[in-house]
Protein backbone atom coordinates (compact mmCIF):
# COMPACT_ATOMS: atom_id res chain seq x y z
CA UNK A 1 0.00 0.00 0.00
CA UNK A 2 1.34 3.42 -0.99
CA UNK A 3 2.41 5.56 1.95
CA UNK A 4 0.40 8.79 1.81
CA UNK A 5 3.07 11.17 3.01
CA UNK A 6 4.29 14.43 1.52
CA UNK A 7 7.73 16.00 1.76
CA UNK A 8 7.92 19.70 2.56
CA UNK A 9 10.60 22.12 3.66
CA UNK A 10 11.07 25.06 5.97
CA UNK A 11 12.55 28.20 4.35
CA UNK A 12 15.23 28.25 7.03
CA UNK A 13 17.52 26.54 4.53
CA UNK A 14 17.50 29.79 2.54
CA UNK A 15 16.79 32.46 5.19
CA UNK A 16 16.90 32.34 8.99
CA UNK A 17 14.29 34.19 11.03
CA UNK A 18 16.25 33.98 14.30
CA UNK A 19 19.52 35.01 12.65
CA UNK A 20 18.47 37.37 9.82
CA UNK A 21 22.07 37.80 8.69
CA UNK A 22 21.93 34.21 7.44
CA UNK A 23 20.38 34.44 4.00
CA UNK A 24 18.72 37.76 4.80
CA UNK A 25 19.23 39.01 1.27
CA UNK A 26 17.59 35.96 -0.33
CA UNK A 27 14.22 36.62 -1.93
CA UNK A 28 11.24 34.51 -0.89
CA UNK A 29 10.60 33.79 -4.55
CA UNK A 30 14.08 32.28 -4.87
CA UNK A 31 13.36 29.80 -2.09
CA UNK A 32 9.95 28.88 -3.50
CA UNK A 33 11.25 28.45 -7.05
CA UNK A 34 14.18 26.30 -5.97
CA UNK A 35 12.12 24.26 -3.53
CA UNK A 36 9.54 23.45 -6.21
CA UNK A 37 12.29 22.61 -8.70
CA UNK A 38 13.87 20.18 -6.26
CA UNK A 39 10.54 18.41 -5.77
CA UNK A 40 9.12 19.67 -2.50
CA UNK A 41 5.31 19.68 -2.29
CA UNK A 42 5.02 22.54 0.16
CA UNK A 43 6.65 25.04 2.48
CA UNK A 44 6.33 25.88 6.13
CA UNK A 45 6.16 29.60 6.77
CA UNK A 46 8.77 32.21 7.68
CA UNK A 47 8.91 35.96 8.17
CA UNK A 48 9.07 36.78 4.45
CA UNK A 49 5.76 35.13 3.58
CA UNK A 50 2.56 37.20 3.11
CA UNK A 51 0.74 37.80 6.39
CA UNK A 52 -2.87 37.20 5.34
CA UNK A 53 -4.54 34.06 4.04
CA UNK A 54 -5.49 35.09 0.49
CA UNK A 55 -2.14 36.74 -0.25
CA UNK A 56 -0.27 33.73 1.11
CA UNK A 57 -2.32 31.33 -0.99
CA UNK A 58 -1.78 33.45 -4.11
CA UNK A 59 1.99 33.48 -3.58
CA UNK A 60 2.21 29.73 -3.02
CA UNK A 61 -0.11 29.07 -5.97
CA UNK A 62 2.35 30.91 -8.22
CA UNK A 63 4.77 28.06 -7.64
CA UNK A 64 2.31 25.18 -7.28
CA UNK A 65 3.13 24.71 -3.59
CA UNK A 66 1.05 23.91 -0.53
CA UNK A 67 1.21 25.62 2.85
CA UNK A 68 2.52 22.93 5.19
CA UNK A 69 2.16 24.75 8.50
CA UNK A 70 3.61 27.69 10.38
CA UNK A 71 5.36 28.34 13.67
CA UNK A 72 3.25 29.95 16.37
CA UNK A 73 5.00 31.50 19.39
CA UNK A 74 2.87 30.58 22.39
CA UNK A 75 3.17 31.90 25.94
CA UNK A 76 1.25 29.41 28.06
CA UNK A 77 4.09 28.11 30.25
CA UNK A 78 4.05 31.09 32.60
CA UNK A 79 0.98 32.86 33.99
CA UNK A 80 1.70 36.58 34.48
CA UNK A 81 1.25 38.01 37.95
CA UNK A 82 -2.33 39.02 38.60
CA UNK A 83 -3.73 36.71 35.93
CA UNK A 84 -5.52 33.38 36.23
CA UNK A 85 -4.99 30.32 34.07
CA UNK A 86 -8.20 31.20 32.24
CA UNK A 87 -6.90 34.73 31.60
CA UNK A 88 -3.68 33.31 30.14
CA UNK A 89 -5.55 31.00 27.77
CA UNK A 90 -7.99 33.75 26.77
CA UNK A 91 -5.10 36.04 25.86
CA UNK A 92 -3.53 33.31 23.73
CA UNK A 93 -6.84 32.68 21.99
CA UNK A 94 -7.04 36.36 21.11
CA UNK A 95 -3.39 36.61 20.03
CA UNK A 96 -3.61 33.65 17.67
CA UNK A 97 -6.58 34.79 15.57
CA UNK A 98 -4.74 36.26 12.60
CA UNK A 99 -2.21 33.46 12.36
CA UNK A 100 -4.71 30.63 12.71
CA UNK A 101 -7.12 32.24 10.26
CA UNK A 102 -4.29 32.48 7.74
CA UNK A 103 -3.44 28.81 8.19
CA UNK A 104 -7.09 27.78 8.05
CA UNK A 105 -7.59 29.68 4.77
CA UNK A 106 -4.68 27.72 3.31
CA UNK A 107 -6.01 24.33 4.35
CA UNK A 108 -3.40 23.72 7.04
CA UNK A 109 -4.22 20.89 9.48
CA UNK A 110 -1.52 21.33 12.15
CA UNK A 111 0.15 24.35 13.71
CA UNK A 112 3.71 24.27 15.02
CA UNK A 113 3.36 25.40 18.63
CA UNK A 114 6.66 26.72 20.00
CA UNK A 115 6.63 27.59 23.70
CA UNK A 116 8.30 30.98 24.02
CA UNK A 117 7.55 31.88 27.64
CA UNK A 118 10.93 31.97 29.36
CA UNK A 119 12.73 30.50 26.35
CA UNK A 120 16.36 31.32 25.67
CA UNK A 121 16.50 29.82 22.18
CA UNK A 122 16.84 33.25 20.60
CA UNK A 123 19.45 34.62 23.00
CA UNK A 124 22.85 34.22 21.42
CA UNK A 125 24.78 34.98 24.62
CA UNK A 126 22.85 32.62 26.93
CA UNK A 127 24.04 29.00 27.26
CA UNK A 128 21.36 26.49 26.33
CA UNK A 129 21.85 24.90 29.76
CA UNK A 130 20.22 27.97 31.32
CA UNK A 131 16.84 27.08 29.85
CA UNK A 132 13.71 27.32 32.01
CA UNK A 133 12.35 24.32 33.92
CA UNK A 134 9.17 23.65 35.86
CA UNK A 135 9.98 23.46 39.57
CA UNK A 136 7.30 20.95 40.55
CA UNK A 137 4.58 18.62 39.34
CA UNK A 138 1.80 21.10 40.06
CA UNK A 139 3.27 23.52 37.53
CA UNK A 140 3.47 20.76 34.92
CA UNK A 141 -0.16 19.78 35.50
CA UNK A 142 -1.38 23.37 35.30
CA UNK A 143 0.59 23.90 32.09
CA UNK A 144 -0.96 20.79 30.60
CA UNK A 145 -4.45 22.04 31.35
CA UNK A 146 -3.74 25.39 29.69
CA UNK A 147 -2.36 23.61 26.61
CA UNK A 148 -5.41 21.35 26.51
CA UNK A 149 -7.76 24.33 26.61
CA UNK A 150 -5.88 26.13 23.86
CA UNK A 151 -5.56 23.02 21.71
CA UNK A 152 -9.28 22.26 22.06
CA UNK A 153 -10.06 25.81 20.93
CA UNK A 154 -7.83 25.51 17.85
CA UNK A 155 -9.48 22.26 16.84
CA UNK A 156 -13.07 23.42 17.34
CA UNK A 157 -12.62 26.92 15.87
CA UNK A 158 -10.14 26.39 13.04
CA UNK A 159 -9.98 22.64 12.50
CA UNK A 160 -6.26 22.81 13.31
CA UNK A 161 -4.39 20.45 15.64
CA UNK A 162 -1.77 21.83 18.03
CA UNK A 163 1.58 20.18 17.21
CA UNK A 164 3.82 20.81 20.21
CA UNK A 165 7.46 21.39 19.23
CA UNK A 166 9.97 20.14 21.81
CA UNK A 167 12.81 22.63 21.37
CA UNK A 168 16.28 23.36 22.68
CA UNK A 169 16.35 26.25 25.16
CA UNK A 170 12.68 25.92 26.15
CA UNK A 171 10.66 24.26 28.92
CA UNK A 172 10.21 21.04 26.94
CA UNK A 173 13.61 20.02 25.63
CA UNK A 174 14.74 16.59 26.88
CA UNK A 175 13.15 13.16 26.33
CA UNK A 176 12.04 13.30 29.97
CA UNK A 177 10.36 16.64 29.34
CA UNK A 178 8.51 15.18 26.36
CA UNK A 179 7.39 12.24 28.53
CA UNK A 180 6.11 14.71 31.10
CA UNK A 181 4.30 16.80 28.50
CA UNK A 182 2.56 13.73 27.11
CA UNK A 183 1.50 12.63 30.60
CA UNK A 184 -0.21 15.94 31.48
CA UNK A 185 -1.98 16.64 28.17
CA UNK A 186 -5.04 15.21 26.46
CA UNK A 187 -4.35 13.39 23.16
CA UNK A 188 -7.57 14.87 21.78
CA UNK A 189 -6.24 18.41 22.28
CA UNK A 190 -2.44 18.30 22.06
CA UNK A 191 -0.39 16.49 19.43
CA UNK A 192 3.38 16.15 19.30
CA UNK A 193 5.67 17.58 16.66
CA UNK A 194 8.55 15.13 16.57
CA UNK A 195 11.83 16.78 15.59
CA UNK A 196 14.70 14.34 14.99
CA UNK A 197 17.46 16.91 15.49
CA UNK A 198 16.06 18.46 18.66
CA UNK A 199 15.40 14.96 20.01
CA UNK A 200 19.06 14.03 19.53
CA UNK A 201 20.43 17.35 20.84
CA UNK A 202 17.96 17.23 23.74
CA UNK A 203 19.46 13.98 25.00
CA UNK A 204 18.02 11.14 22.91
CA UNK A 205 21.21 9.68 21.46
CA UNK A 206 18.91 7.25 19.62
CA UNK A 207 16.05 9.43 18.33
CA UNK A 208 14.12 6.28 17.42
CA UNK A 209 13.33 5.61 21.10
CA UNK A 210 11.15 8.68 21.81
CA UNK A 211 9.59 8.28 18.36
CA UNK A 212 8.44 4.75 19.17
CA UNK A 213 7.40 5.72 22.69
CA UNK A 214 5.07 8.50 21.59
CA UNK A 215 4.22 7.42 18.05
CA UNK A 216 0.47 7.66 18.63
CA UNK A 217 0.73 11.34 19.61
CA UNK A 218 2.83 12.46 16.63
CA UNK A 219 0.96 14.72 14.22
CA UNK A 220 3.87 16.48 12.48
CA UNK A 221 7.53 15.66 11.78
CA UNK A 222 10.60 17.87 11.34
CA UNK A 223 13.52 16.12 9.68
CA UNK A 224 16.94 17.49 10.48
CA UNK A 225 20.21 15.66 10.91
CA UNK A 226 22.99 16.37 13.41
CA UNK A 227 26.74 16.66 13.68
CA UNK A 228 27.57 14.94 17.00
CA UNK A 229 31.02 16.50 17.38
CA UNK A 230 29.53 19.99 17.18
CA UNK A 231 26.82 19.06 19.69
CA UNK A 232 29.46 17.72 22.07
CA UNK A 233 31.47 20.93 21.76
CA UNK A 234 28.32 22.97 22.27
CA UNK A 235 27.65 21.20 25.57
CA UNK A 236 31.25 21.26 26.73
CA UNK A 237 31.81 24.93 25.95
CA UNK A 238 28.41 26.16 27.15
CA UNK A 239 27.22 27.54 23.81
CA UNK A 240 23.86 29.13 23.21
CA UNK A 241 21.44 27.44 20.85
CA UNK A 242 22.14 30.02 18.14
CA UNK A 243 25.91 29.70 18.55
CA UNK A 244 25.47 25.99 17.93
CA UNK A 245 23.47 26.73 14.79
CA UNK A 246 26.18 29.05 13.51
CA UNK A 247 28.77 26.35 14.06
CA UNK A 248 26.85 23.61 12.28
CA UNK A 249 24.93 21.71 14.95
CA UNK A 250 22.25 20.77 12.43
CA UNK A 251 22.20 19.70 8.82
CA UNK A 252 19.79 18.03 6.40
CA UNK A 253 18.83 14.34 6.33
CA UNK A 254 21.58 12.31 4.73
CA UNK A 255 24.38 14.57 5.93
CA UNK A 256 24.60 13.43 9.55
CA UNK A 257 24.25 10.33 11.72
CA UNK A 258 20.50 9.85 12.16
CA UNK A 259 19.10 6.65 10.65
CA UNK A 260 16.23 7.99 8.57
CA UNK A 261 15.47 4.55 7.17
CA UNK A 262 14.49 3.42 10.66
CA UNK A 263 12.70 6.70 11.44
CA UNK A 264 10.53 6.64 8.32
CA UNK A 265 9.88 2.90 8.53
CA UNK A 266 8.55 3.39 12.06
CA UNK A 267 6.31 6.26 10.98
CA UNK A 268 4.93 4.27 8.03
CA UNK A 269 4.24 1.20 10.16
CA UNK A 270 2.35 3.34 12.67
CA UNK A 271 0.13 4.81 9.95
CA UNK A 272 1.51 8.35 10.05
CA UNK A 273 0.23 10.26 7.01
CA UNK A 274 1.25 13.85 7.68
CA UNK A 275 4.16 15.89 6.35
CA UNK A 276 7.87 15.13 6.50
CA UNK A 277 9.47 18.57 6.72
CA UNK A 278 13.15 19.17 6.04
CA UNK A 279 14.20 21.84 8.52
CA UNK A 280 17.88 22.40 9.12
CA UNK A 281 19.21 25.68 10.47
CA UNK A 282 22.52 26.36 8.73
CA UNK A 283 24.45 29.25 7.31
CA UNK A 284 23.72 29.18 3.55
CA UNK A 285 27.13 30.72 2.93
CA UNK A 286 28.65 27.52 4.36
CA UNK A 287 25.92 25.07 3.37
CA UNK A 288 24.55 26.29 0.00
CA UNK A 289 20.75 26.34 0.13
CA UNK A 290 19.92 24.52 -3.10
CA UNK A 291 22.55 21.84 -2.67
CA UNK A 292 21.56 20.97 0.89
CA UNK A 293 17.81 21.28 0.32
CA UNK A 294 18.18 18.84 -2.57
CA UNK A 295 20.23 16.44 -0.46
CA UNK A 296 17.54 16.44 2.22
CA UNK A 297 14.75 15.86 -0.31
CA UNK A 298 16.62 13.15 -2.20
CA UNK A 299 17.40 11.30 1.03
CA UNK A 300 13.80 11.23 2.24
CA UNK A 301 12.32 10.59 -1.21
CA UNK A 302 14.57 7.59 -1.77
CA UNK A 303 13.55 6.05 1.54
CA UNK A 304 9.84 6.68 0.94
CA UNK A 305 10.18 5.09 -2.52
CA UNK A 306 11.97 2.06 -1.07
CA UNK A 307 9.35 1.59 1.64
CA UNK A 308 6.59 1.76 -0.95
CA UNK A 309 8.39 -0.78 -3.13
CA UNK A 310 8.67 -3.12 -0.14
CA UNK A 311 4.96 -2.82 0.72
Amino acid sequence: MTWNVRIGINPISWMNDDLPALGGETLLETALKEGKEIGYAGFELGNKFPKDGPSLKAKLDEFGLACVSGWYSGFLAEVPAGQTDADCVALEIERCKQHMSKLQYNGVKVVVYGECAGTIQGQIDTPVSKRPRFANEALWVAYGKRLDAFGAHLKSTYGITLAYHHHMGAYVESPEDVDHLISVTDPQSVGLLYDTGHAYFGGAVDPLLPLKKHIQRIVHVHCKDVRPKVIAQSRNDGWSFLTGVLNGTFTVPGDGVIDYGAILSTLKSAGYEGWLVVEAEQDPAVAPSYQYAKKGFDTLQAIVHRLNQEA
